[in-house]
């Protein structure tokens, strides 16, 4: 619990201090007076003043801001330049503008960091969706997917790539979709509804790409190395069903403790089958090998990594974007919305698996962060930017009272919103399981 609320604190504070970082800077780089720079809301805990700018850091570590001189229309206004509101809209359309790029720009440069590290990806990612395997009961199944077709769309977004299939289909858990396939050179189309797995309701129809689990050791003596199993084969199927993943292959043989089974492999190019007693370890069944699925390794030069990290950023951008879309068409269910509950808890899970691990969250993160704070929603940069584009239009500024009611209109979505995403973070938890359920 503590492990998470650190790494929670560390992560939400460093990209609130990045965020306020952005309009910081620019604030004063154009002469605007910045009267408060605070990391946390709430009491202030540690202040200190330096020149005209008062730093603090406040109790709770869920947001943060920086207040600058004549920012708000009630501030006392002396139409001095230093004053927020003084300033040619230009200049504030660019303090605005710069807490959101920030952000962006740092989830560029981690990822950057975290593939200049090197990766391995699944060797089928990239691939087109082809189907080797309907799961038996899953949504592809009932919606009359066969193996050997191809998925080319998912809605309205095409998905050329087993990568881009995963991310369109993961968001429309629970959601009827329209799925366009190719089956021997002709177009078809389906409607499927995608099973919420996981915590985070990741959206699943069951489809599975051609690849197997490889062996990669098998340990001396046990089991597998006395049926004649070798490093190097490749696992086709167990007990006549297709393995593709080695979490598939450990799960299944785990469930037969003593109890002889069939793993097809493949040796040299042709099949193989081998029948195998996996020995039993407390409730378990193993039988001595190390498995590993078909990856490829990535390691680019430093230009390559930041052309990669852009790639990765502007789809993940599109991404962003098509689930705020998907959500307001209800193609996208609000119950993957994730609230500081659940930021806390994955931190914490990031952080014990390393800080590549973390810092790839972090991104993920940031980027999120940067681009829903350009959503024109009063209260958020993007709306603050959305006024003053209206103004523009009508080449006016509006009225104190006018601006008072959309803050409070952008005041209560925001609430609603995290109403929502409270009410999912403690739907996760099993104690809210149980108290929901009556017992």
């Amino acid at each position: 619990m503590l492990h998470s609320l650190a790494a929670f604190v560390f992560v939400l504070g460093v990209l609130i201090f990045v965020h306020e970082l952005g309009h910081f800077v620019v604030a004063r780089r154009l002469g605007v007076r910045v009267v408060t720079f605070c990391l946390g809301m709430g009491p202030k805990l540690v202040k200190w003043r330096r020149g005209e700018t008062e730093y603090a850091i406040a109790a709770l570590p869920i947001g943060g801001y920086v207040k600058m001189a004549g920012e708000n229309p009630d501030d006392p206004q002396t139409g001095a330049r230093d004053e927020f509101l003084s300033r040619p809209k230009w200049d504030r359309l660019r303090i605005l503008l710069a807490g959101p790029l920030m952000n962006v720009l740092l989830a560029v440069a981690l990822t950057t960091i975290v593939v200049a590290q090197g990766a391995q990806v699944p060797i089928f990612e990239s691939d087109p969706v082809d189907v080797a395997v309907v799961t038996k009961g899953s949504p592809a199944e009932r919606g009359g997917i066969l193996p050997g077709d191809r998925i080319v769309r998912v809605g309205s977004q095409k998905t050329p790539t087993w990568e881009r299939f995963y991310l369109a289909i993961g968001g429309r858990a629970e959601r009827d979709v329209r799925v366009v396939l190719l089956r021997e050179g002709r177009e078809l189309t389906v409607t499927v509804r995608p099973e919420a797995r996981t915590k985070m309701q990741v959206g699943d129809i069951g489809v599975l790409p051609k690849v197997h689990p490889g062996i990669r050791s098998v340990v001396a003596g046990g089991p597998a190395d006395r049926a004649g199993i070798k490093a190097g084969d490749v696992v086709l199927a167990l007990n006549g069903e297709p393995i593709i993943f080695s979490g598939q292959l450990s799960a299944e043989i785990r469930k037969h403790p003593e109890e002889a089974i069939t793993l097809t492999l493949e040796r040299d190019g042709a099949p193989l089958d081998v029948r195998v007693i996996p020995r039993r370890q407390g409730q378990i069944g193993l039988i001595g090998i190390g498995i590993q699925d078909p990856y490829r390794t990535i390691k680019p030069g430093p230009l390559g990594s930041l052309t990669l990290s852009l790639k990765r950023n502007v789809e993940y951008s599109g991404l962003i974007f098509r689930t705020i879309g998907g959500l307001l068409t209800r193609e996208t269910s609000a119950n993957q919305l994730m609230g500081p509950v659940a930021i806390a808890q994955m931190s914490g899970d990031y952080a014990a698996a390393g800080w590549i691990a973390l810092f790839t969250f972090m991104a993920s993160l940031s980027l999120n962060l940067g681009l829903l704070n350009l959503l024109p929603i009063p209260v958020l940069d993007g709306g603050h930017i959305f006024i003053m584009a209206l103004e523009g239009v009508a080449r006016r500024d509006f009225s104190m009272k006018v601006k008072e009611r959309l803050m409070l209109a952008g005041f209560l979505v925001l609430m609603a919103l995290m109403v929502v995403v409270v009410y999912n973070d403690l739907a996760r938890l099993s104690l809210f399981d149980r108290f929901s359920a009556g017992n």
